[in-house]
């Protein structure tokens, strides 16, 4: 699908170009055969940028509308694949522990596995029609409030762990903060949760058969915290560290179609981050070097318990 997306925006650049040839070799050729006329002159020059700028505009103006189809048919192929093998999974445990009689102990198991099909249809629903939609309004139901962000890391990467089956050093965390206080952001803590599970979910994902990510809070200064989650996977090269945080895009390649996932990932985490008023990016040396995702917010200060009255 993807190499016919490029087809055709192959097609649109070369008859753009093809037209913008043509408009130049019919209007030198105009200006040689009527130099003496110049009112028509005068007026052909004026005229020309404007059709070779409205060329140029509609050949881009296509080539973009190929390339965001493309992506919509990847996101809508994507998304029903992680809605429909999980209910395909159910409903065969189910099937199975209807028409069979089945040992306490495969039972136990069948339970296990559709309660892990459902988190798994869960997650994918919440992301695509919750996320999605909330980070696409404009106004927010709730008030901003501190949010402890090194509790919330914790809570994300024993989640995680459980989610994706992996022992505690697997998934490191190190917290390193200025005389102990609390890494406090004001915003949204659903929001953030959202922001770091997807930042970790795609480090473990991406990192291949063995997974090693480490993360890493710190406060450098007193008014901003920076977050990093450092893998050992994939990496990612020059001309994809701006494109992965768009809405649907995915990087080509092998290991990405292996990789579940819907494109909204890395989408979710620029909103959030820019919503709360920081900075994201990613660091990488190029494909099987790693890559190190940064999130730099602001922090407020710690909020003293008020006394009771």
């Amino acid at each position: 699908m993807r190499s016919g997306g490029r087809r055709r925006s192959i097609v649109f650049i070369v008859l753009g170009v093809c037209l913008v040839a043509g408009v130049v070799a019919l209007n030198v050729g105009w200006i040689i055969l009527n130099w003496r006329e110049a009112g028509l002159l005068i007026a052909g020059l004026i005229v020309f940028p404007l059709i070779i700028t409205g060329v140029v505009l509609n050949t881009i103006f296509l080539v973009r509308e190929v390339r965001r189809n493309d992506q919509h048919e990847a996101f809508i192929n994507a998304v029903t694949h992680e809605l429909k093998t999980p209910v395909a999974s159910m409903k065969l445990y189910l099937q199975t522990l209807q028409n069979r009689t089945v040992d306490e102990e495969k039972r136990q198991e069948f339970y296990r596995v559709m309660v892990q099909d459902s988190d798994r249809l869960q997650g994918t629903i919440e992301q695509v029609l919750l996320r999605a939609g909330q980070l696409g309004a404009k106004l927010r139901r709730a008030s901003p409030m501190p949010v402890d962000l090194g509790a919330v890391v914790e809570e994300c990467l024993a989640l995680a762990r459980t989610r994706h089956h992996l022992p505690a050093e697997a998934v490191t965390s190190t917290i390193r903060n200025i005389d102990g206080a609390v890494f406090q952001v004001l915003g949204d803590e659903e929001d953030l949760k959202a922001m770091v599970s997807n930042l970790v979910d795609n480090a473990i994902k991406y990192s291949g058969p063995k997974v090693q990510v480490a993360v890493e809070l710190e406060q450098a200064d007193p008014a901003t915290a920076t977050l990093r989650v450092r893998d050992q996977g994939i990496g990612i090269s020059q001309s994809e560290r701006k494109r992965i945080f768009k809405r649907f895009y995915r990087i080509p390649g092998a290991m990405s179609t292996r990789v579940k996932g819907t494109g909204l990932g890395l989408f979710i985490v620029r909103s959030v981050v820019a919503r709360h008023g920081g900075k994201v990016f990613v660091e990488s040396d190029g494909a099987g070097q790693g890559s190190t995702f940064i999130v730099q917010l602001p922090v407020v200060e710690k909020l003293e318990p008020q006394a009771a009255r």
